[in-house]
């Protein structure tokens, strides 16, 4: 009986240094947490942006890793979906993701959670109530405010062109939904002529804004629905030598949508938080990796208007 009693002793000891050990890895700071961020692509200042503010927190944080990967293209789900999965094969403690396609996505992401891998959307998230926090831009918000925006610039009148990124992506998608829907709300005497799908690439945009002026001598106004597209559309009207007649209102910022602004060529630009999506992201995964309750679960995280007169002000 005293040799039974000494093994269950020996076994509940063992035990539970086993159990605090797995406690230390997930709170530790000895470099053994890795987060991967895989964004729509590598390229544009946005992501790069998200990108800096993720590895700021985890500097910040200590012991936290970040991987970051996108597609070579901003067209390619598909190639998307293969990334989050790398991730869960590999073992990330945590994912975070600006998706690409809201549906085309899912199933990686409802993979992930299956792998108990929290999963945390930024900037645009995918059609499953399974993850565990999303920072984002109110796209809808700003899209009503885009659209008071030009509506205002036009006289609240005439013929306008969309030209937005990618056809499937629920953040550009949303974009231009609530501009359309403002416009044929509040201005019914604006007519939204066509939509144009340039999957965010500026030469496509600029070439798809130039046919729209082609075909429509008259048209007053752009509206265009992320960095890519709004450069692309700028530099139409730059080129066309009417950026006082046809008005651009776009999304994002960078140093070329600054300079097109400065120009004159866009009007007015939607801007974004990226490096605090990036950042908070980072703070959330591992505030849930450590059991933490992330509240609220989805964070709006702001939007400012970017015109020639507070040029200076914005970053």
């Amino acid at each position: 009986m005293k040799k039974l009693c000494s093994i269950l002793l020996v076994m509940t000891l063992i035990l539970t240094v086993v159990g605090c050990g797995k406690e230390d890895k997930k709170t530790s700071s000895s470099g053994d947490l890795t987060v991967t961020l895989i964004t729509m692509d590598s390229m544009d200042e946005h992501w790069l942006k998200v990108k800096n503010g993720a590895e700021d927190a985890a500097k910040e944080l200590e012991g936290v890793k970040i991987n970051f990967d996108a597609p070579q293209t901003k067209v390619d789900a598909t190639v998307q979906a293969q990334l989050v999965e790398n991730a869960v094969t590999n073992k990330s403690d945590a994912i975070m993701l600006a998706a690409l396609d809201k549906e085309a996505l899912k199933p990686a992401v409802e993979k992930a959670k299956k792998e108990d891998i929290p999963v945390i959307f930024v900037d645009s998230g995918v059609n499953t109530e399974d993850y565990d926090a999303f920072y984002s831009t109110d796209n809808g918000a700003a899209a009503a405010m885009a659209a008071d925006h030009l509506a205002k610039l036009i006289g609240e009148k005439g013929k306008i062109a969309i030209v937005n990124a990618q056809a499937g992506a629920g953040t550009t998608m949303t974009r231009e939904n609530e501009f359309r829907n403002r416009i044929e709300s509040t201005y019914p005497d604006i007519e939204i002529v066509g939509v144009q799908y340039s999957d965010g690439d500026k030469q496509k945009a600029l070439n798809y804004a130039t046919d729209f002026m082609t075909q429509y001598p008259d048209l007053v106004g752009f509206y265009a629905c992320n960095e890519g597209s709004t450069v692309g559309v700028g530099n139409a009207v730059d080129q066309s030598g009417k950026d006082d007649s046809v008005y651009v209102v776009g999304f994002d910022f960078s140093d070329d949508v600054k300079a097109l602004i400065e120009k004159g060529a866009i009007k007015a630009s939607m801007v974004q938080n990226p490096y605090t999506m990036g950042y908070e992201g980072v703070k959330a995964a591992i505030d849930i990796i450590n059991g933490k309750e992330v509240s609220p679960k989805d964070v709006d995280t702001g939007v400012t208007i970017a015109t020639k007169e507070n040029l200076d002000e914005i970053k």
